[in-house]
Order: C-alpha cells, then sequence, then structure tokens
C-alpha cells in the first residue's frame, strides 16, 4: 500500500488540530486503498510560536528533514507519496502575512489561508458570505455562533456558547457539509494582488482537505 506523510502546523490551539482530526477520521477518500498519515506537528507550541512567520520558520525546518528523508528513500516529487508539509494560518490582526507567504513558496511549502480567519470556513458549513469583515475575526466567529442549531450541537439543550466553547469543533457542525462549504469558497470574490492580507474575505481549506487528506467529501 502506497502510504503519504502529511505535516502540519496550525495557528490555532485548538479549532484547527481538531478539524484535522475530524477530517482523517470522518472523511471520504478519493484514493481508500493507499494510506494517509497526517500529523500535527505544533500542537504544544506556545503562542507566540504560533503566529505565521515562526510557524512557517519552524515548518521549513521540519520539511527540510523530511524533503530529505524522502530523497533517501528515491521518492520524487511527482510521486503520489511524496511527503507534505502545511501551514494553516490566519489574517487576523497579523503585519507579516506576506512575508510568511513569500518564505512558504520559496521553502515548496503548502499554505491554507483564511481571511478573516478559520472560522470563515466553519461559516461556510451554514451560509455563503461574500461580504468583507473588515478583518475582524470576532464578526465571523459572532455570525457563526447565531447559526441556527449552531448551539446545539454542544448539546440539545444549549441555546447560546461562549467564544471560547466555540473553538471546538463538533462532528454535527461540519457532518454532510462539505459540498457545501467548497462550492461557498470557490464563489468568494477573487483575489491576486500580492498582498494576501487584503483578501478580504478569503479561504483555502478545502485545498488542504483535498490535496494534503485526500478527502473529497465528509
Amino acid at each position: 500500500m502506497l502510504r503519504r506523510e502529511v505535516y502540519v502546523f496550525t495557528e490555532g490551539e485548538v479549532t484547527e488540530p481538531e478539524f484535522v482530526t475530524f477530517v482523517t477520521d470522518k472523511g471520504t477518500r478519493a484514493e481508500p486503498d493507499r494510506e494517509i498519515v497526517c500529523t500535527v506537528e505544533n500542537l504544544s507550541a506556545p503562542s507566540k510560536r504560533r503566529k505565521p512567520l515562526p510557524l512557517v520558520d519552524e515548518a521549513i525546518d521540519k520539511w527540510i528533514d523530511v524533503e530529505r528523508a524522502a530523497k533517501k528513500a528515491k521518492l520524487k516529487p511527482d510521486d503520489w507519496n511524496w511527503p507534505q508539509v502545511w501551514c494553516l494560518f490566519d489574517r487576523d490582526q497579523h503585519e507579516d502575512i506576506p512575508t510568511a507567504f513569500a518564505r512558504a513558496r520559496r521553502a515548496k511549502l503548502h499554505v491554507a489561508y483564511s481571511h478573516p480567519c478559520f472560522e470563515l470556513w466553519r461559516l461556510l458549513h451554514y451560509k455563503d458570505s461574500t461580504s468583507s469583515f473588515g478583518g475582524v475575526c470576532d464578526t465571523a466567529a459572532d455570525r457563526l455562533r447565531q447559526q441556527p442549531g449552531f448551539p446545539q450541537t454542544y448539546g440539545p439543550t444549549i441555546q447560546s456558547v461562549s467564544k471560547e466553547q466555540a473553538k471546538r469543533v463538533m462532528p454535527k457542525q461540519l457532518s454532510g457539509k462539505y459540498a457545501k462549504a467548497r462550492q461557498y469558497a470557490r464563489a468568494l470574490p477573487a483575489h491576486t494582488g500580492p498582498d494576501q492580507s487584503r483578501w478580504d474575505p478569503y479561504t483555502d481549506v478545502w485545498r488542504f482537505v483535498e490535496d494534503g487528506l485526500d478527502v473529497v467529501d465528509y
């Protein structure tokens, strides 16, 4: 069986790792006869190391080791089982987004990026959302928490959830909704400018789902 190793560095300490776990456990694979082994590499990293630039720098260090091992195993970049290193980070209020992108691309890392934050991707599982958020993550997070049925994913009698509680990813928030979220994400305004900090709104998490995890639905 062919096996691909995928290493992920996430800005979020809770939401993104739980999302990765859900997709790898519940996702429908494009190549079910081939194995994906996905590891979130920075689970214990402190907050200051989770900002885009230091996150990318740590991912580059990892990629140097991973690429060396892949070449030693005589794998080639075009092989299905060529390993991947992904960075998942957001716009938030970071000022170094273009630099983080440039470093990642030079190092041949993969990036899944959300503007204003990962909550936009989660929101698209419930509704279309093409208007600007003004770069404010709280706006996207608040809209997510207000979606019909969202609070009840944490318990049938719960009527509202706190911002902290809403960081947890519940299966019912995602199950059966991937195709809609992907459609909405791909229909967001096309952003082609060199400054990714201006791509409001934007998310390409679906690329990580499909290109990284080999998942086509969940």
